[in-house]
């Protein structure tokens, strides 16, 4: 389990990276992706590091060919990408505390987001209505649809993750059997 990009690794990624560009294609058809108030349902992607680290690759693509595909300013499509990378490796370290994860990216797009809206769009919104606004729609994104999906996938886990069976921090340490012998003991069979 070494390998890190191994064609399981790859797909993963790739299938993220391609379900967010969806989900962010559908939200943009709905006027829901690029203003002072977003809802990106892709955003509720960001909760995936908590199951694999290829979501971390796999949503920071997702989040640059959106934003290219969206036709976002070269601004947003460098520091919103930058934004979304900050966010999936925050969520994969804070993988062992679950209900944290949608966290770091709330976070990360209420400091980036903003500041690319004022300095890159031209809104002429205060900086910190522009905060409320971008934390706002994150809460509903990475919160509330990535806790819901979060917890659709919880059970299923070890199915579509199977590399998360070998994560030492989210797996717990297995439960010695009736069998074993105790440490230090030397049997001779």
């Amino acid at each position: 389990m070494k390998k890190r990009f191994g064609a399981v690794f790859i797909a993963q990624a790739g299938a993220i990276a391609a379900l967010y560009v969806v989900l962010t294609y559908l939200c943009n058809i709905l006027g829901l992706a690029n203003n002072v108030i977003q809802v990106r349902f892709s955003e509720a992607l960001t909760i995936l590091p908590i199951f694999t680290p290829a979501a971390i690759p796999g949503l920071a693509i997702g989040c640059l060919i959106s934003n290219i595909v969206n036709g976002c300013i070269i601004w947003d499509i460098v520091f919103g990408t930058i934004a979304t990378l900050i966010g999936a490796v925050g969520t994969y370290l804070l993988r062992r505390v679950k209900w944290l994860g949608p966290i770091p990216p709330i976070l990360a797009n209420a400091i980036v987001v903003p500041l690319v809206l004022i300095y890159g769009y031209q809104v002429p919104d205060a900086y910190f209505f522009c905060v409320a606004t971008v934390t706002a729609g994150e809460v509903i994104s990475c919160g509330v649809l990535g806790i819901l999906l979060m917890l659709g996938l919880w059970r299923v886990r070890y199915t579509l993750f199977p590399a998360l069976a070998y994560d030492p921090v989210m797996t717990p340490p297995s439960k010695k059997s009736v069998n074993e012998a105790p440490a230090g003991s030397h049997t001779n069979a």
